[in-house]
């Protein structure tokens, strides 16, 4: 255990001291393991620390809180385990187990055991090892499954037969797509051919936890890797059957349209290139997902996907529910961005007149900046010309945007008179009327008109009263 930080070597000796003192041998087990030799530590600020021991996990804990002198402990008899709180890392204690499992449940049967048999229970080789923390032998390595040697020829694979280790909890295929993802492995022959054998087991694992898995996915610095594994192996459309649609091509007269499920990892690959935002991912990740109804071949244009923008936003609630998302503004968020995906990009089409760049950031408002990433990321093709040519026209519409937004200030603009001074001014009652002439002020503002200033959009509304409240 050379280069531990001090601090964690000082916790490790005593837990050593206090499994010793209630005499049950005690060992670091998992992820920390793991992260020592990918040295991968450092990636977390305080990483979590979990402990095996053969005997009470909860008796461990209350040992350890003790000589710790803190009472951040929280214990789960149900479970057997424990878990303390100190100096902001968390430690978990569990006593070694043997776990079997009913074909139709995902709730094991749980018995005492060895930590050879909790090892063998560990998902894959990776995450089986463990260190010693006992006298007579600590900090030895206890590696019975080849962990390191994985490590070093960058290969997942599971302890057992990957039928059994993935039988007993599905969601294992979901880790090895992220474990994958993440660390850059590839995945073992063996492994893959059971994950996509035992797709369909995905069905008895709840959404909520797939969805963690998909969401660590998403956040890797290449995530096309693990929805490339979830694809080709069949776990996606155990539960996202809607990206799986955009998979294929069709050709009518020679011509063709590019694959919109591989174009959509791409875009997801090119907006994690410069964001590490989440949910701006998922803005790639849906931008595309109502091409396939859509779809439509008209002769002597090819093919086309009018409104899949506004289909794919009105499916984003939908699809975030089902997947058990979030609901609140981050789906807002999200839902808005597929809705506006196009409108940048058919600026660089046309002349770009202040109008349209002043209506399209009154509409995206403080996600501008977001919405332009994502935008620059959907161009994507074979032709490097063609690429490099709408990124200079699409530098273009951004400079232009800057310039209309310096002199405008429309990024969450609000209308310089308000509802409530319209009716005051005019004597107008709450109703259709002051919305109409709001309105009114609102267009002329973006029509470029009038400027975005208080006088100009009050004078504006005296002039146009009179002709709006006929109509």
């Amino acid at each position: 255990m050379i280069g531990l930080d001090p601090q964690h070597e000082e916790l490790f000796r005593l837990v050593s001291d206090a499994a010793g003192r209630i005499k049950q041998p005690v060992y670091v087990v998992g992820g920390y393991v793991r992260d020592y030799y990918l040295n991968r530590l450092h990636l977390k600020e305080q990483p979590d620390i979990d402990f095996v021991t053969v005997g009470s996990g909860i008796a461990l804990a209350e040992e350890v809180a003790r000589a710790l002198e803190t009472d951040h402990l929280s214990v789960f008899k149900q479970f057997g385990t424990a878990h303390i709180r100190w100096n902001g890392i968390d430690l978990e204690f569990v006593g070694a187990r043997r776990e079997s499992y009913q074909r139709d449940s995902r709730k094991p049967i749980v018995e005492d055991g060895t930590l050879e048999d909790d090892q063998r229970r560990r998902d894959f080789t990776i995450n089986a090892l463990s260190w010693s923390l006992n006298s007579e032998n600590y900090g030895a390595l206890l590696d019975p499954f080849g962990g390191v040697q994985d490590m070093r020829n960058r290969i997942i694979r599971t302890p057992l037969d990957p039928q059994e280790t993935f039988d007993d909890d599905p969601l294992r295929m979901m880790r090895a797509a992220r474990f994958s993802t993440q660390l850059g492995f590839d995945i073992e022959e063996k492994t893959l051919e059971a994950m996509q054998t035992m797709a369909d087991r995905l069905q008895i694992i709840s959404q909520e936890r797939i969805t963690d898995e998909l969401n660590k996915i998403a956040a890797a610095p290449m995530p096309s890797t693990g929805f490339r594994i979830l694809f080709e192996t069949g776990l996606l459309q155990q539960f996202f059957p809607e990206l799986c649609d955009l998979h294929g091509v069709k050709v009518i007269n020679n011509i063709r349209h590019k694959d919109n499920f591989w174009h959509t990892l791409e875009v997801l690959d090119n907006v994690a290139r410069v964001s590490d935002k989440l949910w701006l991912r998922w803005a790639a990740i849906m931008h595309d997902i109502a091409k396939p109804p859509t779809q439509r071949f008209v002769p002597g244009t090819g093919w086309t996907f009018h409104g899949h923008d506004a289909l794919g936003a009105s499916w984003t609630k939908r699809i975030f529910a089902r997947l058990c998302l979030p609901l609140d503004e981050r789906m807002k968020y999200v839902r808005k961005l597929v809705r506006l995906h196009l409108r940048p990009i058919a600026l660089v089409s046309e002349e770009v007149t202040d109008s349209a760049i002043r209506r399209l950031l009154f509409e995206a408002g403080e996600d501008i900046d977001d919405l332009m990433t994502l935008c620059r990321a959907d161009i994507t093709s074979k032709n490097d010309a063609k690429v490099k040519r709408f990124l200079r026209n699409f530098d273009h519409v951004t400079e232009r945007m800057k310039e209309v937004e310096a002199q405008d200030k429309l990024r969450n603009w609000q209308p310089p008179v308000r509802g409530d001074e319209i009716m005051e001014k005019l004597g107008l009652k709450a109703g259709p009327d002051v919305g109409k002439i709001k309105k009114a002020i609102e267009e002329a503002i973006l029509d470029g008109e009038i400027p975005n200033e208080y006088e100009a959009a009050l004078s504006y509304m005296y002039r146009i009263k009179d002709q709006v409240l006929r109509q």
